[in-house]
């Protein structure tokens, strides 16, 4: 099973937007430049993300995006759902292995796909913000943008 470029840059711009929420509104010019992704995929990615109420475009000097709940309310499942990204380990789907029925192994991986799902599902972007990990990545990028301006420690309400 593959998460397609779909689903991981929409969880990165996330992030992204979850960083730098206390500074304000973040525009796409930003997130691409900082996170190496087209902007024109990113516009493509926003407009879904908006559809399902998952960021909200703030207009004017200043303007940008922001997360339209709080960190803590979004999990990573619900991005990759929002850009319509499936993660689907099953050999055909529902139940289209072999024809209208299951084959000798779907039920394995109708399992596997279930877990995956509940995993992404657990993580939200405020969980996954405030591991240690993380925490290295966004200084080591924030030192190497015009983005240092004082992000070091998290705290995402």
């Amino acid at each position: 099973m593959r998460l397609s470029t779909k689903g991981r840059y929409a969880v990165t711009a996330m992030m992204d937007l979850a960083i730098h929420e206390p500074k304000g509104p973040v525009t796409l010019a930003d997130i691409s430049h900082c996170q190496s992704i087209s902007l024109s995929y990113l516009e493509q990615l926003f407009s879904k993300l908006r559809r399902q109420n998952l960021v909200r475009g703030v207009r004017g000097p200043g303007g940008g995006y922001q997360l339209a709940r709080p960190a803590s309310e979004i999990t990573i499942a619900l991005i990759i759902a929002a850009v319509d990204e499936k993660v689907d380990s099953t050999c055909g789907g529902e139940r289209s292995c072999e024809g209208d029925a299951p084959c000798l192994t779907h039920e394995l991986w109708c399992g596997l796909s279930k877990r995956i799902y509940n995993f992404l599902d657990s993580i939200s972007l405020e969980d996954f913000l405030n591991r240690p990990s993380v925490q290295e990545v966004i200084r080591r990028q924030d030192l190497a943008s015009d983005r240092s301006a004082g992000i070091h420690t998290l705290t995402v309400n």
